[in-house]
């Protein structure tokens, strides 16, 4: 089990932590996250079957540590607007969080490229992550995802639709503001 986890670690850590990063755009909450991806696996290995390689079976872990973290800020976030009366400003509360440092040594194109991936789903992002950042095959991410192909290429097609969509749009305010 050491021996077997210590190989997981070695071979999939800096992909792991890359792709939770990518998700919560904060490195510190990363780094909390992969730890509990490692606590799941920790308390699940014994349980893994093989039906899918351990690199999908880890990243899928991820995926629901992930969604698990953006569920409990969305709820602690409701129950901060129920506590303070808001009124018809509420809508207007969102998070703004900083870019990862890592984003800052990339050229303006992609830095766009990233906001515009933070307006798609859930869904597509995990995806388009996946897929082009983390180079995970359709059949990979399949898997990851517990979804079909089929599903998978599909959303992987409406986010590079939204995609082009959300860049179209701000490359038109841009051209607004000059």
């Amino acid at each position: 089990m050491k021996a077997a986890f210590q190989q997981l670690y070695e071979e999939y850590h800096n992909d792991l932590f890359q792709f939770i990063m990518y998700m919560v755009k904060n490195k510190e909450q990363a780094e909390d996250l992969v730890q509990e991806v490692y606590i799941r696996v920790l308390k699940s290995y014994d349980t893994f079957k093989g039906d899918s390689s351990e690199k999908t079976w880890l990243f899928s872990i991820a995926r629901h540590v992930s969604i698990d973290y953006f569920r409990r800020q969305q709820s602690r976030r409701k129950r901060i607007l129920d506590i303070f009366d808001w009124g018809e400003k509420a809508h207007l509360v969102r998070d703004e969080g900083a870019l990862p440092e890592e984003i800052s040594l990339l050229n303006e194109e992609m830095k766009m490229v990233y906001r515009c991936l933070d307006k798609c789903t859930l869904d597509q992002k995990s995806v388009v992550i996946l897929r082009y950042v983390q180079s995970f095959s359709i059949e990979e991410t399949a898997k990851t995802l517990g979804w079909s192909i089929s599903k998978v290429k599909t959303t992987q097609h409406r986010a590079i639709k939204a995609l082009r969509r959300f860049i179209e749009q701000e490359n038109g305010e841009e051209g607004d503001a000059e």
